[in-house]
């Protein structure tokens, strides 16, 4: 930009950056010619945009957020949530979301209020509109004081079919579940009209639009509902009315819908149904899945006391005690156990109905708790971390694999111990399974029981050539199977490779193009099914995305399966993001970025993504400010290795002159050199605004050597500032530094080992790895040891093993030396890091005089979630630096503090 344009930009303000609106979750029809997209402000309220994609009209939903289009393109939905004004001023039972209905056609909006959810059929011919509902049936004037209390998912409401086409609709009432079969042929309700005992299920022939009721019960009450694609039957599940749900058991029916008939399940003693179970259909409609249970567990009461003998029973009195015990031999740490009791009470165990056969086979139980649902027919893979719960807590997270066979429920151990984030994939035809292990990658022979090592003769590392923790290094994992079991491909640090499942030999894919350039290719562009993993066919044409190290930017190439070489289509000099493809078309979504180019969304081709179309135009945000911009910069660490960072100047930045400087880090930075700043107002600088302040801001990379985790930061760090200082750009007296989590603790670390920084905000920081070491994660209910010896932390030993590792890593043993201004900020309700870890920093550097300032947000988790909040400590981090870096004038509250003080709440 000119020196005369830029003096007629407008400076950016935290009311701008609140304003700012980014785009999220893009959807796209079936048929790629409607794409929908939410505008979403950091504060305020989201509004929909509809695109026509050929002609690139543009409807807008205000206020629309969540936004569907149904398989044609020629209507969207969105939901209509309470504004921000209401969210903040009535009360929460005041509160209600709404639904817009558009057509793309027409242009005509609708709208409904109280609409908890709402779905389009797979063909996109009919809406289904589920209402809240409009009064409890536990009135509290209700004259039957013996009326039992009714669990809110018992109660129905009002549900509306809509026929999109002439708007005609059915009308239901008293709805407690509904489902579409996934070919547009059926819809189903279950009504539950507890009062009158009416329990019901009507069906929709969704092709001739008429309306038949296929059960009724006057005390069975009805729960999950699931249609076969074959249009022959239907799954219910179903349990006594007069039971607490919580208490209820519930039965499997299984309907045939051509004669009208229930069809006899087997009966299993071991196995029940609860109000949790969940059954669907495979896509072949030959197997219905359902969750089962032991037993439907009663529900705990507490002891009462009603008279004055229970004041002296000891087991009445007793049985209001408030305890927790904590046994040496628990496979899970109490605290994790509590986090876990809820997601444990909904678990069930998968199981499979043979339809023909009428035969149901047990495929996971309590010692092999997780079943991987597939269409395959003959096999699924299962794991169990079981064995591994109590090592958890040191070691990190394990679990053994295995083969299910569906027909049987036999499970073959395939894995042992083998990490928690390296899942093995199964090929389409359930004969072969691929997975990755110590360096090297297997395929599995099911049939033949063999495993094939089929990286063996490969000379290039399958092992992540970045890792920096302890322990073995991770893959760079799978892509996509072909349909017919044939291949897989794999993927290096660079380069993409298709493996054969029969020869179990492979070829480099993209030729070696990645190594060469140093340009890491990836599989993009696929259908997400999220009911099935994407697979390829031989001689397809594949969309490549590339990122390269050396210039951070993006491209896209295309392949074909199974011919080695690459084509490049597009060179962008930005990132690109792939974010969607239609499902019955070629039409891809994706954004293009960089630090002054907002992401807007694109459509093109999937073969020709370089004559693509831009759909959104929300770069125009930009307009009236100086954006600045950003650059690569390249040093030697300490080691001698070299080093990437992001620069980002200050607007109006001229040659020659010296800015104050924010670093701002975490691990690895400067893949965001062609990233638009995220434009928010949380726990972290906001770059645009610190840049158009007159602050040049540097996002070093920082790695880390195994057990020494502080002094790797502190290497990382004091070059690249050093670097920046070499350069002229920074202030050498005018060097701030901000971190956050991990990055908070590098930050106080960094300054009791340098004086570089000239003033330091660190944000939820550890400050003491010795005692940090035996604290939990209050949000997973974890403890923390596995992150100091295997994690983040990356020291390798446990604490008793290496006192001494812990001591010298820990910032607060060297609060002496720190002459560097400090301001720490936590959350007093910390859920990753124990919030007196920042008590303990700012106790070490009061006691030893240090220059210091703790913000204490209450009742924030570590992330700040109130807006209040989040912008208080925006500004309060800005006045720090300003002040400290930019010879500012003191604000009261660092100048002299804050009086505590108690606030009433405003009537």
């Amino acid at each position: 930009m000119s020196v005369t344009a830029a003096e007629k930009t407008t400076t950016l303000s935290l009311n701008d950056i609140m304003h700012f609106e980014s785009l999220n979750q893009p959807v796209i029809s079936d048929n790629g010619k409607t794409l929908a997209v939410e505008a979403m402000p950091d504060r305020g309220d989201s509004r929909a945009l509809v695109n026509l994609v050929e002609s690139k009209k543009q409807f807008v939903i205000a206020g629309g957020s969540d936004v569907k289009v149904n398989s044609q393109g020629s209507f969207a939905i969105a939901t209509l949530a309470p504004s921000l004004l209401k969210q903040e001023t009535l009360k929460k039972s005041e509160l209600h979301s709404g639904l817009a209905l558009l057509n793309t056609t027409t242009g005509e909006q609708q709208t409904f209020e109280k609409v908890k959810q709402a779905e389009f059929s797979q063909d996109g011919q009919f809406l289904a509109i589920w209402f809240e509902p409009e009064g409890s049936e536990n009135d509290e004037d209700s004259d039957d004081k013996d009326a039992k209390k009714l669990n809110e998912k018992d109660i129905g409401s009002e549900l509306k079919l809509v026929k999109l086409s002439d708007k005609s609709a059915h009308d239901f009432e008293n709805v407690t579940q509904f489902t579409f079969d996934r070919v547009a042929k059926n819809f189903v309700v279950a009504i539950n009209d507890i009062k009158a005992k009416q329990h019901v299920i009507k069906k929709v022939n969704l092709v001739s639009n008429t309306l038949k009721q296929l059960y009724k019960s006057s005390d069975a009450q009805i729960g999950e509902l699931s249609l076969s694609d074959d249009a022959k039957w239907l799954a219910f599940t179903q349990g006594s009315a007069a039971e607490e749900r919580d208490e209820r058991e519930y039965q499997l029916s299984l309907l045939n819908l051509e004669i009208v008939e229930l069809k006899e399940t087997p009966k299993d003693d071991d196995w029940t149904l609860n109000q949790y179970s969940k059954v669907f259909f495979s896509e072949d409609s030959l197997r219905l899945f359902l969750g089962r249970v032991p037993q439907v567990d009663k529900v705990v009461t507490l002891a009462k006391i009603e008279n004055e003998a229970d004041l002296f029973d000891e087991t009445v009195v007793t049985g209001l005690r408030n305890l927790k015990v904590w046994h040496g031999d628990d496979p899970k740490i109490k605290p994790h156990e509590i986090k876990q009791y809820s997601k444990e009470q909904q678990r069930t165990y998968l199981s499979v109905l043979h339809i023909n056969a009428n035969r149901i086979v047990q495929l996971a139980d309590e010692s092999i708790p997780d079943v991987q649902y597939g269409e395959q027919q003959r096999y699924l893979l299962a794991t169990s971390d079981v064995p591994y719960q109590k090592m958890i807590t040191w070691a990190g997270f394990y679990q053994d694999v295995y083969l299910v066979d569906l027909n049987t429920g036999r499970k073959q151990q395939l894995l042992t111990q083998h990490p928690s984030n390296e899942m093995p994939t199964l090929s389409p035809n359930a004969r072969f399974v691929a997975y990755y292990q110590q360096g090297e990658l297997f395929m599995y022979d099911i049939a033949g029981v063999r495993r094939h090592t089929i990286s063996k003769d490969i000379s290039v590392s399958f092992a992540n050539e970045d890792h920096d923790y302890p322990g073995n290094a991770p893959s760079y994992g799978f892509g996509p199977w072909l349909a017919d079991s044939s291949g897989i491909i794999a993927y290096d640090k660079y380069d993409m490779w298709q493996f054969n499942s029969s020869s179990f030999d492979g070829f480099m894919l993209s030729n070696g193009e990645g190594r060469k350039t140093k340009t890491q290719l990836r599989v993009k562009g696929l259908y997400e099914d999220p009911n099935a993993p994407a697979v390829i066919t031989q001689d397809q044409t594949l969309l490549i995305h590339g990122y390269n190290e050396a210039t951070k930017a993006d491209s896209l190439y295309s392949a074909t399966v199974g011919v080695p070489g690459l084509t490049e289509l597009v060179d962008s000099g930005a990132k690109l993001k792939v974010l969607a493809r239609a499902k019955n078309d070629d039409t891809i979504v994706f954004s293009k970025e960089r630090y002054d180019l907002y992401p807007d969304l694109y459509t093109a081709s999937v073969t020709s993504p370089n004559n693509a179309v831009k759909q959104t135009q929300l770069d125009k945000q930009r307009d009236g400010f100086d954006w600045g911009s950003a650059e690569l910069v390249q040093w030697s660490d300490a080691d001698g290795r070299q080093t990437d960072g992001v620069l980002i100047k200050p607007t109006h930045y001229q040659e020659g002159q010296q800015y104050p400087v924010m670093v701002y880090f975490y691990r690895f930075m400067s893949d965001r050199l062609h990233s638009f700043p995220h434009m928010a107002i949380n726990h972290r600088p906001n770059f645009a605004w610190y840049a158009d302040n007159g602050y040049a801001i540097f996002l070093p990379d920082i790695r880390f050597e195994v057990g020494y985790p502080g002094a790797s930061a502190v290497k990382g760090l004091t070059s690249g500032v050093q670097k920046l200082i070499d350069m002229g750009i920074a202030d050498p007296d005018a060097v701030g530094i901000q971190g956050h989590s991990w990055g908070g603790y590098q930050t106080a670390f960094a300054v009791t080992q340098t004086n570089i920084f000239k003033a330091a905000v660190t944000g939820a920081p550890v400050s003491n790895m010795t005692s940090a070491y035996s604290g939990i994660r209050h949000g997973s209910g974890l403890a923390r040891q596995f992150q100091y010896e295997t994690g983040q932390s990356r020291i390798a030993e446990s604490l008793f093993q290496s006192p001494q590792k812990y001591i010298e890593n820990s910032p607060v043993f060297y609060a002496e030396r720190i002459q560097t201004p400090m301001m720490i900020m936590f959350g007093d309700k910390d859920d990753a890091v124990p919030w007196e870890q920042g008590v303990e920093l700012y106790l070490a550097m009061r006691r030893t005089g240090k220059d210091v300032v703790f913000l204490q947000y209450e009742d924030e988790p570590h992330h700040l979630k109130k807006y209040p909040n989040k912008l208080d400590y925006t500004i309060r981090m800005k006045q720090y630096f300003d002040h400290y870096l930019k010879g500012a004038p003191a604000p009261q509250w660092l100048e002299k503090g804050e009086a505590y003080q108690e606030y009433k709440s405003a009537k």
